[in-house]
């Protein structure tokens, strides 16, 4: 039988293979597959990044950051692809600094809103026409996968050996709390860490969904298939926040809802894609339409919250 030389699978039996796959994610060992998704989420918001700031003609100086910083993450996740070293160290780096910037992205973003005339008074109106409030933490998803990829084992690893128990008694503060990071690092590089994902997938459907429905609220929503990614953000955010407690959720629910918002963010991309092409000058205009037209990419970003609750579902849970 014919298999891949770094992770063992097969090229004959795809269902073979899916279920390796599945365990490779259940124990933690999947560092290139996530480093690649990373690379690839990462090439879309800085896509996004780059236009929705060229429209605001660069004002700022700071808003070069994010465009530098999505190219900087996309080359590390394709090197912590190759490279476990890079995975480990700059992968990891660039992704906190990414985190970092996100959230002063954030606040320029929330003052920018408070800037305009009316300022909060005027809230749903400020947000619709100003800067989008929370596309600084949604281009911050592609560094959380960054940083979290950066702690996982590579595919072609070995499970590791059992931890030891950080319950030491008479230890200090500051000691438990270095072994306490310790055993989440654990976790991760185990695959045990269902409810931080399923936390993660849920504030990204909610943010995701909020962006979409200011966006589609623009065009006063003149399509009726507008309104899935409005009804399905909050199913999907209801879905992950209730995987938290219940495990059973986390795998039934959780990833029915998710592989529902990749299929809606398919169908959504295909539909800005094609409202770019019906602008006047279609494809021979193909930049200038791009940069007036529909987002091309946030549908795909909102089917990254559906990326992110399929790979929860398929986690392990913490040990008590």
């Amino acid at each position: 039988m014919e298999t891949t030389p770094q992770t063992g699978l097969s090229l004959e039996h795809p269902i073979h293979d899916l279920e390796i796959v599945r365990n490779h994610i259940r124990e933690g060992r999947f560092q290139r597959s996530l480093s690649l998704l990373t690379a690839f989420a990462s090439l879309m918001s800085g896509i996004e990044v780059s236009y929705e700031h060229y429209r605001g003609s660069y004002g700022r100086r700071v808003m070069y950051t994010p465009v530098i910083l999505s190219a900087v993450l996309f080359f590390a996740g394709i090197g912590g692809f190759f490279s476990k070293r890079i995975a480990r160290t700059i992968l990891r780096f660039v992704s906190v600094v990414t985190l970092v910037d996100s959230l002063i992205g954030f606040y320029f973003h929330v003052r920018g809103i408070k800037r305009k005339p009316g300022g909060w008074r005027l809230p749903m109106v400020n947000m619709i026409m100003g800067p989008p409030v929370f596309a600084p933490l949604l281009f911050g998803t592609s560094a959380y996968l960054g940083l979290i990829a950066s702690y996982l084992r590579r595919e072609d690893k070995t499970p590791s050996l059992p931890r030891r128990s950080p319950n030491v008694p008479g230890k200090s503060l500051s000691r438990t709390a270095e072994r306490d990071l310790l055993s989440s690092e654990q976790d991760i590089r185990e695959g045990r860490f269902q409810r931080q994902m399923a936390i993660a997938t849920g504030i990204s459907a909610l943010m995701s969904g909020f962006e979409a429905f200011y966006s589609h609220y623009k065009n006063n929503f003149k399509y009726k298939a507008q309104w899935t990614p409005v009804i399905l953000a909050p199913m999907l955010a209801a879905a992950s926040f209730a995987s938290v407690k219940n495990r059973k959720a986390a795998i039934t629910v959780l990833p029915a809802i998710s592989v529902l918002a990749c299929a809606d963010a398919a169908a959504g991309f295909y539909y800005h894609a094609r409202g770019v092409l019906r602008r006047p000058g279609g494809h021979k205009h193909i930049f200038y339409n791009i940069l007036y037209g529909p987002p091309i990419f946030a549908p795909l970003l909102f089917g990254a919250a559906g990326a992110l609750g399929i790979l929860a579902s398929l986690l392990g849970r913490r040990r008590r």
